[in-house]
């Protein structure tokens, strides 16, 4: 079975699906960005063309969902179904304003091996394919309206996919179609160092989130073992060369665990990191994962660490806890149970 083309735009989509003539690809592209079932919901396309397209590429997606659950504050979490029958989650998340933001995974399970994600304890088995991650999207928006905001925040590490990634944000920020706002996008990443020089050097210049979680090289070395290979002097070092590429602000995601990085010390050591960089800092309550050796930090922990980082002159955000209900929450996806470790975070090269 040939590529799904819902991962492709212009003359790629229009030589795959074999148009001599382009605006038939523009035809297709604006009806997948539509949220077509399949083929033959193209009615402006001649029927010829329709029974070939069904005929050579069967189906119109290359994914399905297998399940869905909602949570009590809104949150949506759908399990997608691959090709291959591996499985992938992504998420949707509703701010009280009701704007909707698309939390989608760009590899099946992920190889960091972050100590208090459930994600990094599944191991993992290959990266996601453009159309793959594009579905995901689509998938969310015909069920329950088109997200106005994504993020590469579910499963996985997206600037070790940054060619998929690349692809993906071409599709769903292109004009013709689903028309994301570059300024709606954000890439988060552990802090894979190269990855982000790539992004500053040569885009696409989407928002960017780092999960840093402590500004102490051996707490964070601990926490997040890509700590070891790229510690934090260079990885400031990378997202001031990303600043200075884009002028936007940078976002530093510090997953609070009970005990372990909200001490008295922690605010002034993220505070010294960020030193003149323009960043927001958002503090994110540890998520509970059956199984991890940590703890939830106590509300009194939580207020403290905001309030010191606002006297240290630090734009700080505090995240609602949101989706727990589903285990759709930042560090809790991971419920397939069908992901075989294949690599680990030791296993990840420069490059990769």
């Amino acid at each position: 079975m040939r590529v799904p083309l819902t991962g492709m735009e212009g003359a790629e989509l229009a030589e795959a699906a074999g148009f001599d003539r382009g605006f038939r690809a523009l035809q297709v592209f604006r009806w997948i960005a539509r949220g077509a079932e399949s083929f033959a919901d193209m009615s402006d396309l001649p029927l010829p063309e329709r029974e070939r397209l069904e005929r050579d590429f069967g189906p119109l997606y290359g994914t399905r969902v297998d399940a869905s659950l909602e949570d009590g504050d809104g949150t949506v979490k759908l399990r997608v179904r691959l090709a291959d029958g591996a499985a992938v989650e992504c998420v949707l998340l509703t701010d009280i304003e009701g704007r909707m933001t698309a939390c989608i995974s760009t590899q099946v399970g992920c190889p960091m091996a972050c100590a208090f994600c459930k994600t990094g304890t599944l191991g993992f088995l290959r990266n996601l394919e453009a159309c793959e991650i594009v579905e995901q999207y689509l998938h969310l928006a015909k069920r329950y309206g088109r997200p106005s905001n994504l993020v590469f925040m579910g499963m996985g590490e997206p600037l070790l996919n940054l060619e998929a990634v690349r692809k993906s944000i071409a599709v769903l920020s292109s004009p013709d179609g689903f028309d994301l706002s570059y300024r709606k996008i954000t890439i988060s990443t552990c802090g894979i160092v190269p990855g982000i020089r790539e992004l500053a050097a040569n885009g696409p210049h989407v928002r960017l989130a780092v999960s840093l979680t402590a500004a102490d090289d051996t707490l964070r070395s601990e926490l997040m073992p890509v700590n070891k290979r790229w510690p934090l002097a260079e990885l400031r070092a990378a997202l001031l060369d990303y600043q200075k590429a884009t002028g936007d602000r940078i976002t530093l995601e510090a997953a609070l665990m009970g005990d372990r990085n909200c001490g008295p010390g922690e605010a002034e050591k993220l505070a010294r990191f960020i030193g003149r960089m323009k960043a927001q800092v958002n503090l994110i309550p540890w998520n509970p994962v059956d199984g991890l050796p940590f703890k939830e930090p106590t509300r009194a922990q939580v207020e403290a660490m905001e309030r010191r980082l606002e006297e240290l002159g630090v734009t700080v955000n505090r995240r609602m806890k949101r989706g727990r209900g589903v285990s759709g929450a930042c560090g809790q996806l991971g419920d397939t149970g069908e992901v075989s470790p294949k690599r680990r975070a030791a296993d990840v090269r420069e490059g990769d």
